[in-house]
């Protein structure tokens, strides 16, 4: 099939089906047969060859096709041994004849099985008379508007515009387009004519514009909702944002605002229609854009002590460049602060005429006046968040220079410092929301019976060990100086509060004798052989004390650490040297993103409860979490630039793109898609990817654009985002730049789907359900203590336990045995369901076979006479769906009780624990194993109720989305449209984290 000309109407694919392609018959047993297959010049059969069969017979009548599925919707698909091998975007399924027979083809590339799906289901609608119907009124919307384009150009009605102008409008219209690609793409018009001079009739712009603005993924997209249309009215676009978008609360005047702000024809907007021009202005808009526009502002939690939350952090913030040799500048701290940052460092040095310097001590980095950064800090402190700013004070002052220290940031910063002392009789640190507008200093505090204090150099004296290991190498050093002890002075003490430094020992006596107020720094090398080495003891002395990680002084480069390997052990303070780009400042940068960028990020609860079970370094799915997975596809890229510093290969790019995932260990994963050869301007891919994320409270996806090189592959864009932010549906991704600058119109357009996924608050997100296989069901196991009183309570829990996950999965199976019916795979949801099979449950007039009575909550099929046994399938398991539905809805609050109440007499024994199992003979290590179980028995009788509130809001929102749908098709019974669906009778409450809590009633 020719693939050189772009597909931008259904004529074209009917014209391309007419001239025949390749395709692979699949049929069971692991048999795959190569055919040509050609639509008949008459429309009205759909033919292959070479047949054993009679010509006559290897061929289907479009009259008699019922549907056309895309991907591996169907029995043979499924059951084919050698499925996994076959794309889902190149496999389509013809389903033809009274019993619903099934052929099945797999495409050369998704690109050709998109034509015919969508040729074939132009035919399903107007058979022969298609070509005519396209040819009448459908497409005069948009060759109106463009020939109004002309005209306004051709304001003296000369029937030519000069190529100039046509180019400047085309590129008006699309200013990603190169004028370079505008201008050649006429030429080659007119070479192909054989016509001299430079002038642009109407006609050969309509047929240019044609060619290089429409997208025809984008065209493929909006004749699956437009009902065989060349655009969409309100009620196809409230399908598609409903369906396919998880918009929530949509109607028909929604519609109307999107096509009135984004359709360029007056005609559309009059009408209420949007074009594929319109449709394809929305898709590239903000408003469908991945990241989810609820985060941009402050949406979590604020209330929470400082150490439950992941602080944005900034390593030797003076430094511009490396740390050894580089200059020291105020922009640093601008740049940081602009960004959100809110921990920022000084190394505080004596200087010359009694003002104190910033630098890196014992290196040849260059120095700036303390004041003059406290000046900047003063204007820029809140710039880009209201919330606590933690200045990370490095004293290596003689007192003379520390008091004047002191007498600049109490009179630039005055009341903007916090210095009320630590409550004792507290055990967390104040939350953010407490903190806003105060700027916190860290740094070492004398003790409260002395007023002075001689200590050895600070435990984060980078200078002095990159010193001494670079002197290897005979470097001159000018500010080298000799470790000394020093003196601290009250007066800088005293403006120290609730973030003393102080120097780690081991955890265990950080556990005892450490305060909420006191702040240990790890060096890098330190906390990755905690992490490494002590996970669960780094996770829980998170949960209460503020830990700071700060590079190793050897990354004399100024390169960055990755700061997933300690986010993972909950260490809130991840200094990162935010002058040096690359991974690991995308990641940071994309981490705060998701709280509206104001530098704080609630940690995961499992990483904040005091009784839960988490271990960083895990490489399976976490206790209590159910696993999500993230299905992406990605369908094509628009505008990529060349990369820079490239010139080898002139302006050819040769793209692809890794689909990075990065978290904890178990979720860290990668995968890439072909090469598009020599096409940077738009790519198509349509590859699709799937990912388990087993914490997506801790997870980020990154989207990386490469060129293709022999000689070394070379970046040309890239995009991280939080799992939780991520916006299902067709959504478009900017690129950014090495450096995080937006890349002007370049950027990829993907498909998301997360399924089995939990909602996060987000009702409006689908909570959609896969079926884990055929397999014996696994059930959460509860582990033994060996004291007997408690061991007792756990082993009550076991029953409630199996039947909240029986009523789980019995739901999640029953909706996917509905979807396989409905010809859908397991992403899909149960609107998209009723929208597939609604066509099928109309007889030959258009009456309904099948209706839905929709007065109870629980919505009803009911036959409408005779109807095939097909049919008769679908009514059986959707009633089985629906039973499986109720009883989830009507048992798991009875459950969830139970659950709770085993949850609450365990907690009990918390405190006492030690004693207990001592009592009991256990000693040490089989006491310490008796605790871990202990809180991971918790953590998992938490993790199995909130799966089951998180199912019964997914059910409930399932209801919801058929009843939505019967109506929006017309299958409901007359006179049951305007029945709401019932609220259940109350929701499931949080399991409390004290046994005294009454939260759970």
């Amino acid at each position: 099939m020719p693939t050189e000309k772009k597909i931008s109407s259904a004529s074209d694919c009917i014209n391309s089906m007419v001239e025949g392609s390749e395709l692979k018959k699949v049929r069971s047993n692991s048999r795959i047969y190569h055919r040509y297959f050609l639509l008949d010049a008459d429309m009205q059969s759909l033919r292959w060859e070479p047949s054993k069969k009679d010509s006559e017979k290897a061929k289907i009548d479009i009259k008699s096709i019922k549907e056309v599925r895309t991907g591996k919707n169907t029995d043979i698909f499924r059951s084919n041994g050698i499925s996994d091998q076959i794309s889902e975007d190149c496999a389509f399924s013809v389903i033809y004849g009274e019993n619903y027979e099934s052929l099945d083809l797999v495409a050369n590339s998704a690109d050709v099985a998109n034509i015919w799906v969508t040729g074939l289901r132009y035919l399903i609608s107007y058979g022969k008379h298609t070509l005519d119907m396209l040819e009448s009124s459908q497409d005069n919307m948009r060759t109106s508007w463009v020939s109004q384009m002309f005209s306004e150009i051709d304001v003296d009605n000369l029937g030519h515009i000069t190529l100039c102008n046509a180019v400047q409008c085309i590129r008006n219209l699309n200013p990603g387009l190169k004028t370079s690609k505008i201008e050649l793409k006429f030429k080659e018009l007119h070479k192909s004519k054989d016509k001299a001079g430079t002038e642009v009739t109407k006609e050969e712009f309509i047929e240019v514009f044609h060619e290089l603005c429409t997208r025809p993924e984008i065209y493929f997209l909006l004749v699956q909702f437009s009902s065989n249309k060349e655009f969409l009215d309100t009620k196809d676009l409230m399908m598609f944002l409903e369906a396919e978008q998880g918009v929530a609360h949509i109607n028909e005047e929604v519609s109307l605002e999107i096509i009135h702000k984004y359709e360029p024809s007056k005609e559309g907007q009059e009408k209420g229609w949007l074009s594929i021009d319109g449709f394809t202005n929305y898709l590239m808009s903000p408003d469908c854009y991945i990241f989810d526009p609820e985060h941009k502002k402050v949406c979590q939690d604020m209330k929470q002590p400082l150490s439950h939350y992941f602080i944005n952090s900034s390593h030797n913030t003076y430094l511009i460049e490396d740390q050894f040799r580089g200059p020291s500048d105020i922009t640093g701290y601008i740049r940081a602060l602009k960004m959100g940052c809110r921990s920022v460092e000084l190394d505080v040095w004596d200087g010359p005429d009694n003002e104190p310097v910033i630098y890196t001590g014992h290196t040849m980095t260059s120095q700036i006046v303390f004041r003059s950064v406290i000046d900047i800090i003063n204007k820029y402190a809140f710039f880009a968040s209201e919330y606590p700013l933690i200045l990370c004070l490095e004293n290596h002052c003689s007192i003379k220079q520390q008091k004047v220290m002191v007498q600049h940031m109490k009179k630039i910063l005055g009341d903007k410092l916090y210095t009320t002392s630590p409550n004792v009789e507290e055990s967390y640190l104040p939350s953010p929301d407490v903190l806003k507008g105060k700027i916190l200093i860290k740094a070492k505090k004398l003790s409260s019976n002395c007023s002075g204090l001689e200590g050895d150099v600070t435990d984060e004296d980078e200078g002095a060990e990159m010193s001494q290991r670079m002197g290897k190498e005979n470097v001159e050093q000018p500010n080298s100086v000799p470790v000394k002890r020093f003196q601290l002075c009250k007066e800088l003490s005293e403006l120290v509060s609730i973030c003393k430094s102080v120097q780690f020992k081991e955890f265990q006596v950080s556990f005892q004798v450490q305060k909420y107020w006191e702040v240990c720094s790890f060096n890098e090398v330190l906390a990755s052989k905690y992490a490494n080495e002590n996970p669960g003891d780094f996770v829980n002395y998170n949960k209460r004390f503020l830990a700071r990680v700060f590079p190793s002084p050897m990354r004399i480069d100024s390169s960055n650490m990755n700061p997933q390997d300690f986010w993972k052990c909950g260490c809130q303070i991840v200094a990162m040297n935010f002058q040096t780009p690359g991974l690991m400042m995308d990641l940071n940068i994309g981490w705060f993103r998701q709280n509206g960028n104001c530098g704080y990020v609630l940690r995961p609860a499992i990483m904040r409860e005091e009784v839960s079970f988490f271990s960083a370094n895990t490489k399976d799915s976490v206790p209590g979490v159910s696993p999500q997975l993230l299905h992406i596809k990605i369908i094509s890229g628009q505008n990529f630039p060349k990369p820079k510093g490239s010139g080898a290969k002139g302006d050819v790019v040769d793209p692809y793109v890794y689909v990075e995932i990065h978290g904890i260990p178990a979720d860290c994963a990668e995968q890439r898609t072909k090469t598009v050869n020599q096409n940077g301007d738009a790519p198509i891919f349509d590859e699709s990817f799937e990912f388990q994320i087993n914490l997506p409270e801790l997870a980020m996806v990154r989207f990386v654009v490469l060129d293709d090189d022999y000689i070394g592959d070379e970046f040309i864009g890239q995009y991280t985002i939080p799992f939780e932010c991520l916006q299902t549906g067709y959504r478009h991704v900017p690129l950014q730049s090495l450096t995080g600058e937006v890349l002007a119109h370049a950027s990829l357009f993907v498909h998301v789907a997360i399924t089995n996924r939990r909602g996060g608050g987000k009702p409006h997100k689908r909570g959609l359900s896969v079926r884990k296989g055929k397999k014996s069901r696994e059930y959460a196991s509860l582990r033994t203590l060996w004291i007997k009183t408690v061991d007792e309570v756990f082993k009550n829990a076991q029953p409630p336990i199996r039947d909240a996950t029986d009523l789980r999965e019995n739901m999640q199976n029953a909706v996917v045995s509905f979807k396989e019916l409905c010809g859908l795979s397991s992403v899909a949801n149960l609107m998209q369901c009723m929208l597939a099979v609604s066509p099928r449950f109309l007889g030959p007039d258009n009456t309904p076979l099948v209706v839905l009575n929709l007065s109870e909550q629980y919505p009803t099929m009911e036959l409408q006479g005779i109807v095939p046994e097909v049919l008769k399938k679908i009514v059986t398991t959707y009633d089985m769906m629906i039973q499986s539905l109720k009883a989830l809805i009507e048992n798991a609050d009875a459950v969830y009780e139970k659950i709770v109440h085993c949850q609450k007499a365990a907690m009990e024994f918390h405190e006492h624990l030690h004693s207990i199992g001592t009592k009991e003979g256990l000693k040490e290590r089989k006491l310490q194993k008796a605790v871990e179980s202990f809180t991971w028995n918790i953590t998992i009788l938490k993790g199995q109720a909130d799966l089951l509130k998180y199912a019964k809001n997914e059910t409930l929102e399932n209801l919801k989305q058929i009843h939505f749908a019967a109506v929006s098709c017309g299958l409901n019974k007359p006179g049951t449209e305007n029945a709401e669906v019932q609220k259940p009778r109350r929701s499931l409450e949080v399991i409390p984290e004290k046994a005294n809590d009454e939260t759970g009633e």
